[in-house]
């Protein structure tokens, strides 16, 4: 029996909306990544893409558990001298809430050219209206 290797013409990308109210944010971020990568498939191939497209709506209603909400601190640097910047979850949910799944999801998936694709098919939204009804995407409970 021979081992299948997926061509990147013969992969089939589905679309699935998330919804992430009241889910716990690390738990919610690894299954998206598995599903980005396609590691759900059988058709799965390291070096070519074979995840899905996943849109998550309702992002700034994601949780933490325990004090994360106030002790889990997210830094940025302005670029400039002395420009680091520092805050909490609580108050990037409340100006950027599509960042925070973007940051989780983006650590947990390959660095490099195909991370970088990956990390593309995933589109957070706010709140729960989202621009993709065209492709049809398919309910996924997590």
């Amino acid at each position: 029996m021979k081992t299948l290797s997926a061509k990147p013409a013969e992969v089939q990308h589905d679309w699935f909306v998330v919804d992430a109210t009241g889910k716990t944010l690390g738990r919610l971020a690894t299954e998206i990544a598995r599903r980005l990568r396609g590691k759900h498939k059988t058709s799965y191939t390291p070096h070519v893409d074979t995840g899905d497209y996943i849109i998550v709506i309702n992002a700034e209603q994601v949780q933490v558990t325990g004090n994360k909400a106030l002790d889990k601190k997210y830094y940025r640097h302005t670029e400039f001298p002395g420009g680091l910047k520092e805050t909490n979850f609580e108050k990037l949910v409340a100006h950027k809430p599509e960042e925070i799944f973007e940051r989780a999801v983006k650590g947990m998936l390959p660095k490099g050219p195909l991370g970088y694709a990956m990390i593309k098919k995933m589109k957070v939204y706010a709140g729960s209206e989202h621009p993709h009804a065209a492709q049809q995407p398919q309910v996924l409970d997590i």
